[in-house]
């Protein structure tokens, strides 16, 4: 009789690949890594190929694990849609994201989510931490990741963000004129660190660009028309940190925060994975 692929192991395998770390991978099955590690070895010994490469500072596929990696995929997608197919309706889950905080870890983030479960639908808004928050206290939103606001309370860290001022490489300040600014409008936190950071070192600034998101305020830092106040794990490739070169006064770091409120074992699953996702590309 032939042995069967077990669907948790098939998925330890896929968040494996998508993570590149056991402890990650731990973290968001909500398991330990000697766990982890036991499905992987499980899962080798009975396809009979070595599917990943374990060192201490990374694991990597194998060229024989990225060959089965589409299979898995598939195997996973064809699981969830039978799932969803004897199930009234799909489950929501509904996350709010600040602006600020919404990196590059977003497109991996949306992967992995799908790769656990194709099955559980994503809702999500990117606004202020504010914004978002005020949305979670009223049970609007399942969870949010958000900049930590004030003297508020609880939740899970995910990343702390060091804050730069980024502006294109061919940017120029002439001396004794004042900083223009490239940030979102009121209420927003970082614009408010940045302001204040500014008038504590007696620095004259003025607004040159307000947009409505963060990419249209990247997008005005790299037309070359203001400096950007940007967390590093954000700032795109063509952008640099022109504070220590133009004397601007550091901005000091933020803490990125997860506040939930699910009991649900697939969404605390997915929100387990949205942790895991923020801390490897920290």
């Amino acid at each position: 009789m032939t042995a069967a692929l077990d669907i948790a192991t098939v998925q330890a395998f896929l968040l494996v690949a998508d993570l590149q770390n056991f402890t990650r991978t731990a973290e968001a099955l909500g398991t330990t890594q000697a766990a982890v590690s036991l499905k992987l070895q499980r899962l080798e010994t009975l396809l009979g190929k070595r599917l990943v490469e374990r060192s201490p500072r990374a694991v990597r596929l194998t060229a024989e694990g990225a060959g089965f990696l589409p299979h898995a995929r598939a195997l996973m997608e064809a699981h969830d849609r039978a799932l969803s197919g004897a199930s009234a309706a799909p489950q929501v889950l509904s996350l709010g994201v600040s602006d600020h905080a919404a990196g590059p870890e977003l497109v991996a983030l949306l992967e992995r989510l799908h790769a656990m479960s194709a099955q559980l639908a994503l809702a999500v808004t990117i606004g202020f931490s504010r914004e978002m928050l005020e949305a979670y206290d009223a049970g609007r939103l399942d969870a949010v990741i958000v900049r930590q606001e004030g003297s508020r309370r609880g939740g899970e860290r995910l990343v702390e963000d060091e804050f730069g001022w980024f502006a294109s490489r061919r940017f120029s300040l002439p001396r004794g004129e004042a900083v223009p600014l490239a940030t979102l409008a009121p209420p927003c936190g970082v614009r408010a660190i940045a302001a204040r950071a500014l008038d504590k070192a007696g620095l004259a600034w003025r607004e040159r660009f307000v947009g409505g998101g963060v990419t249209a305020v990247v997008a005005a830092a790299l037309a070359g028309l203001a400096v950007a106040p940007l967390a590093r794990r954000i700032a795109p490739a063509g952008l640099v940190d022109i504070g220590p070169s133009h004397k601007l006064p550091k901005l000091g770091s933020s803490r990125v925060m997860l506040h939930s409120n699910v009991s649900d074992p697939a969404k605390l699953a997915a929100l387990r994975t949205v942790a895991a996702t923020f801390r490897s590309a920290a």
